[in-house]
């Protein structure tokens, strides 16, 4: 006779063993209908489960991300079912939920066009509209390899030869179509609804190792309602605008090339963009007392394997070995190399807490098909800073890096900020009572700014706990950007102390801390969140002079040069076009404001201003012109 613990602290009887199902009908016939899955003594369950001894009980419905998540699942299924009815011989490999939706790997020879995307989505209605029920069942290891073999299954086959014998093989049907999957599903197709569209199709390899086959991945979303699905696709629509690759070349910033894949070829507005980015960072690091240092891109293996980083990131370390059999590599990150400045010369409890910066450019190796324009690249710039300090100093010093990180996204244009705190990994280094520490110190600090966080268990440095600082852009779409990090475990492993108070030598607590995280990254935020309209102050080219015949080039010249000279970037377009020509051209170039030049102009030494996206035109004093957009290029940089 199990008694069910509900969330409420409630519990109900039932005289004899109980599913899920009639649980929820127990509480109410409403959430019965609701139900999608449900979870026992937290761990997710078909609604069909039966429950034969005391547990705790939760129901979820499609109001739930757990709900949300088995309706994307099912979907996934769904997908899969379309595409062998409609292509009988395509093995179906792997499909996994995703954020936002899902996706399913198939292998097939001839590849899925547009078309067949649209025929494959109505063939899911169609299954959907069938009310296919869905049952589990529990096959033994060889009985499945066996079934699936002779299917022609060939890649499910092999995942279930990867399964360790002794762990139960699950088998889900839905109708007569079924597949290894861990579940949990809903009690039919029925159940998913109808909310749902395939968005794209790409190549994926087997297993995602790029030594394997080469299988077709088709991409899908499913949601709760109409509502929430076209709220979605609008989202990635203006996403697509907004694509900083398209934007980049548009603006002409930067591009990539074969040659060196995963690195950024800087053009001159990029390059403009990206120190006017480091020149405002070190401005406010300045004024909070940061020392900035530059050291070396490469250095010798031993230092590496001292940190710790040869036997955590040497597969992602690139290498060298010179004539004298030295074995070199490119760092991958500028922690090392900080504690090296740090170690020059004695340190004394009065010089702590020291805080170094440096922009730092860094090497890791990502595979091909993740590296994805600005976003993930080999080669990138860390906005670094190590903090050397105490244990009493702690979380003061990290309430202090949390304040100069707010005031900058504040600056930048993202005030809704969440913050995501990870404790120890698996694999980590340093004993567990230090670990004890440097997260109960971390955790203080973030409970202090009373802002909005989550905990990521298991999510932290090798090396120490972190906090993720997560920003929302302009259409609602979150990125994780700086980080700050306590490591009690890389000081002492490269020898790093200072003489306390009592004469006596001690190992200072390192603080690492990115504000951006990489600038390559940050600026493809920065442009997908303003959709390439950045704010004035650091637009890259702030103002084009336009005359309107050549007559007036000597006139946009001057007035160039006097803008040039407090501080606002701007070029003169002496190109042999019209008028309109220019301005439709720049404006694609996002450029904040046109200056016409003519013969009203000349005579009232006045610029007439064009700014981006309007057809209004004003007409200014240059010398007023001058005096207010200096103050306006100043603003956010004091």
């Amino acid at each position: 006779m199990p008694i069910i613990t509900l969330p409420d602290g409630n519990n109900l009887d039932f005289p004899k063993k109980v599913t899920g199902l009639e649980v929820a009908e127990k509480i109410s016939k409403s959430l019965a209908k609701q139900a999608m899955v449900i979870s026992v003594d937290g761990k997710l369950k078909d609604l069909d489960f039966v429950i034969e001894k005391n547990c705790s009980v939760k129901i979820f419905t499609s109001k739930n991300a757990e709900g949300l998540e088995t309706i994307r699942h099912d979907t996934a299924h769904i997908l899969a079912m379309a595409v062998q009815e409609l292509f009988p011989g395509t093995q179906v490999t792997i499909g996994p939920v995703i954020e936002n939706g899902f996706y399913y790997d198939f292998a097939r020879k001839e590849p899925f066009t547009e078309e067949d995307l649209k025929k494959i989505e109505e063939k899911m209605r169609e299954i959907v509209d069938r009310d296919e029920k869905t049952k589990r069942e529990v096959w033994s290891r060889d009985k499945a390899i066996t079934h699936f073999k002779k299917k022609g299954e060939l890649y499910k086959a092999e995942l279930i030869e990867s399964i360790p014998k002794g762990e139960e093989v699950s088998i889900y049907f839905h109708g007569d179509w079924h597949d290894l999957c861990r579940g949990p599903h809903l009690s039919s197709t029925g159940k998913v609804g109808k909310f749902f569209k395939l968005t794209k199709v790409s190549g994926a390899y087997w297993r995602g190792d790029s030594n394997n086959e080469m299988l077709q991945r088709i991409y899908g979303t499913s949601w709760a309602s109409q509502k929430d699905l076209d709220v979605y696709l609008e989202r990635i629509e203006e996403a697509e605008k907004r694509d900083h690759r398209k934007l980049g070349k548009e603006m002409d910033l930067f591009h990539f090339r074969e040659e060196s894949p995963g690195s950024v070829f800087w053009h001159e507005k990029g390059w403009a963009l990206f120190q006017k980015l480091i020149n405002y960072m070190r401005m406010k690091q300045d004024i909070a007392g940061y020392k900035e240092i530059n050291t070396p891109e490469v250095l010798d293996r031993s230092l590496w394997e001292k940190s710790g980083h040869w036997e955590k990131f040497g597969a992602n370390m690139y290498t060298s070995t010179t004539p004298d059999e030295k074995i070199f590599a490119i760092k991958p990150m500028n922690c090392p190399g900080c504690v090296e400045v740090f170690n020059q010369g004695l340190k004394s409890y009065k010089d702590l807490p020291l805080k170094m910066s440096e922009f730092g450019k860094v090497h890791r190796y990502e595979p091909s098909g993740a590296l994805h324009g600005l976003l993930r690249v080999r080669a990138f710039t860390q906005d670094d800073a190590h903090i050397f300090c105490t244990e009493d100093q702690i979380t003061e010093e990290c309430l202090t890096v949390t304040n100069l990180i707010l005031e900058i996204y504040k600056d930048l244009g993202f005030e809704n900020v969440i913050l995501k705190y990870s404790d120890r990994p698996e694999l980590r280094v340093g004993d567990d009572n230090v670990w004890d520490k440097a997260e109960a110190a971390l955790l203080k600090a973030v409970k202090v700014t009373k802002l909005e966080y989550s905990i990521n268990k298991g999510e932290g440095a090798f090396y120490g706990p972190k906090i993720e600082f997560v920003l929302r852009d302009a259409i609602g779409r979150d990125w994780q950007c700086g980080t700050l990090q306590v490591d009690f475990n890389l000081p002492g492993r490269l020898g790093a102390s200072y003489v306390d108070k009592d004469g006596t030598k001690k190992v200072p607590v390192m603080l690492h801390r990115a504000l951006f995280g990489s600038l390559e990254r940050f600026i493809g935020i920065l442009i997908e969140n303003y959709a390439g309209k950045f704010p004035f102050w650091i637009s890259p080219l702030q103002t084009v002079v336009i005359p309107i015949s050549e007559d007036f080039n000597d006139y946009a010249i001057k007035v160039s040069d006097q803008i040039k000279q407090v501080g606002i970037s701007s070029v003169v377009d002496l190109k042999n076009q019209n008028l309109n020509y220019k301005i439709r051209d720049h404006s694609l170039a996002k450029i904040p404001l046109l200056l016409i030049c003519g013969k009203k102009e000349v005579d009232s030494n006045s610029v007439t201003i064009r700014r981006l996206d309007t057809n209004k035109q004003e007409n200014m004093e240059l010398k007023t012109f001058l005096k207010t957009f200096s103050a306006l290029n100043k603003a956010s940089s004091n």
